[in-house]
C-alpha cells in the first residue's frame, strides 16, 4: 500500500488485492458496497443507472447528503465519478484496475482530485481531514475486505453501463465532497 506524490489536490494511492480483476472491479462498481470500506461515507443509494446519493459523515458529527455520477466506465479497467454540482467545487475520483502479474491478484489505482486544489486540501486540514490519509485507509479496508473473502456475499447489482460508455453528469444536481 502506498500514497504516491501529490500535485495541487490532487491523492494517489495503490493497494494490490489478492483476487482476480473481475471480482475487485464488480465490487467496487456495485457503489453501495462504499460504506464497508469508504471511512466517511455512511450510505449510499441509486438513484439511477449512474447517479447516486451518498450520506457523507462531516465534521462535528453531521451528514452531509450529496449526489454523485458515475462519468466514465470501462468494464474491469477504469471506474470514474465525480460530485454532481458547481464545476470548481466536485470533488473527481479514478479508479483505476489492471492485473498484478506478481502476484496474480488486481493492481487498484485510486486518484482524488479535491475540489479547489491545494487550497481544499488546506481547508479539509482545518476541519481535520487529510485525503492522502484517507486514501490509504479507504484501499487498505477494501483489500482486507476482499481477501477476507467478506465482499463474497451476493450484492444487488448496479446497473451495467456498456464497456467504454461515457454517462454526462448533471451540473444541476447538488452535492460535493
Amino acid at each position: 500500500m502506498r500514497v504516491l506524490p501529490r500535485l495541487g489536490g490532487t491523492v494517489t494511492g495503490e493497494v494490490v488485492i489478492r483476487r482476480p480483476v473481475r471480482a475487485v472491479f464488480g465490487f467496487y462498481r456495485d457503489l453501495t458496497n462504499l460504506p464497508r470500506f469508504l471511512g466517511d461515507v455512511v450510505a449510499v443509494e441509486a438513484v439511477g443507472e449512474t447517479t447516486y446519493r451518498w450520506t457523507v459523515a462531516g465534521p462535528f458529527g453531521t451528514r452531509v447528503p450529496m449526489t454523485v455520477c458515475i462519468t466514465e466506465q470501462r468494464d474491469d479497467e477504469l471506474i470514474r465519478y465525480q460530485t454532481c454540482g458547481p464545476a470548481p467545487l466536485r470533488g473527481r475520483w479514478e479508479l483505476a484496475f489492471a492485473a498484478d502479474t506478481g502476484t496474480g491478484g488486481t493492481r487498484v489505482r485510486e486518484r482524488l482530485v479535491v475540489p479547489l486544489g491545494a487550497l481544499g486540501l488546506g481547508l479539509l486540514a482545518v476541519i481535520g481531514k487529510f485525503p492522502g490519509r484517507e486514501v490509504t485507509a479507504d484501499l487498505a479496508r477494501l483489500q482486507r475486505l476482499l481477501e477476507a473473502g467478506d465482499g463474497d456475499e451476493p450484492h444487488p447489482a448496479a446497473p451495467p453501463m456498456g464497456s467504454g460508455q461515457q454517462a454526462a453528469a448533471d451540473d444541476g444536481q447538488r452535492g460535493t465532497r
